[in-house]
């Protein structure tokens, strides 16, 4: 195979607009780089989710995000500007099994930032320029990759929506997997003993999953009654069912009827990953009621299974990259969990697919 350093910037395949996907893809475009982005699902952004209802928006997934890097301050500022705004939680509780305050520390100098009107907004905002471009393609999973035949040295991918493949593939130089590291691995196993590298090194990787659910009160909007239950908006749990609990109306531009989210322990989700939708989210909306105190009947719910939300052993590195192959991985959980860790895990892999 030709070694993927001794031509020409050539075309590359992003599989997944997350945000590591998204990041990695604009980097590379402003380096006048051909990207094509493929992603499985209708939507952007991954886990920078927002579940609509007739109550109001709900974060399933990314409650928030912190700005650690400069790089990715300039981009917030230069970019998108006044999509986030700051979260002003005064403090971020832990509660016991029973809903008591265990700790309340003060308020942490560093930012908690979320996005309006919805987490959702960011990545879209993002995908912009590639979709204006023609270099986004949605409801596009990629089911299988191989080399072309012949002499052709390009990876070669069957893209399910036929709608966005080149007599029946779509050829490309380099490839880069933006996706859950169990995916990628999965994907990397059809390659053979090519790929044996870079599987194992994704072999110790860990990601648990989470079961969220979402509960919207509009009776909080009576005469006299402004909000249900604790006068905390967020709050991290030891009961073995929940870890973590927000008011999404405390959030910025997110008030009106009262809504949570409420995001499962990753041992509970596990035990759980099989049960009947119905009764995982009965099951979690007793323990809302038990740490919170808040025992009304929610008039919505809504229920979402993330299969890989949480790194429990990130690969210790921003990224993935095999010239040689043509092959590059990212993602959050390469660095750990946080919004910013996609960010950097595919601004990095970008530059160093394009350092000469």
């Amino acid at each position: 195979m030709k070694h993927w350093h001794d031509q020409a910037p050539g075309r590359i395949a992003i599989l997944g607009a997350g945000s590591a996907g998204l990041a990695c893809a604009r980097t590379l475009l402003q380096a006048g780089c051909d990207v094509q982005v493929f992603e499985a699902a209708s939507r952007v952004g991954g886990r920078m989710a927002t579940q609509e209802s007739p109550f109001g928006g709900f974060d399933s997934a990314a409650q928030y995000f912190t700005v650690r890097d400069q790089r990715f301050s300039q981009v917030l500022q230069a970019v998108t500007p006044g999509l986030a705004r700051r979260w002003s939680v005064s403090a971020v509780r832990v509660l016991d099994e029973f809903g008591r305050v265990i700790e309340a520390a003060p308020p942490t100098p560093e930012a908690h930032w979320v996005v309006v009107p919805g987490m959702s907004s960011l990545a879209q905002h993002w995908a912009e320029p590639l979709a204006t471009a023609g270099r986004l393609r949605l409801d596009a999973p990629v089911q299988g990759m191989a080399l072309a035949p012949r002499d052709d040295p390009r990876w070669a991918l069957h893209v399910g929506n036929p709608a966005v493949q080149e007599n029946g593939q779509a050829r490309f130089d380099a490839v880069v997997w933006a996706t859950p590291a169990p995916v990628a691995r999965q994907g990397l196993s059809t390659l053979g003993e090519p790929s044996a590298d870079l599987q194992d090194r994704l072999a110790h990787v860990t990601l648990a999953p989470c079961w969220t659910l979402m509960l919207a009160y509009p009776q909080a909007a009576q005469p006299g009654l402004h909000t249900l239950g604790p006068q905390w908006n967020a709050a991290r749990s030891t009961h073995h069912r929940i870890a973590w609990l927000a008011r999404e109306t405390s959030k910025p531009q997110r008030g009106g009827i009262e809504r949570w989210t409420v995001q499962a322990a990753s041992a509970w989700s596990q035990e759980h990953a099989l049960d009947p939708p119905e009764r995982v989210g009965a099951k979690l909306l007793k323990a809302f009621g038990e740490v919170t105190g808040i025992r009304a009947e929610p008039t919505f719910t809504r229920l979402r299974w993330w299969p890989h939300a949480r790194t429990i052993t990130p690969l210790g590195q921003s990224h993935l990259w095999e010239p040689a192959l043509g092959i590059g991985l990212c993602g959050d959980w390469c660095l750990g969990q946080r919004v910013e860790d996609a960010f950097v895990s595919g601004l990095e892999l970008a530059l160093a697919m394009i350092e000469r």
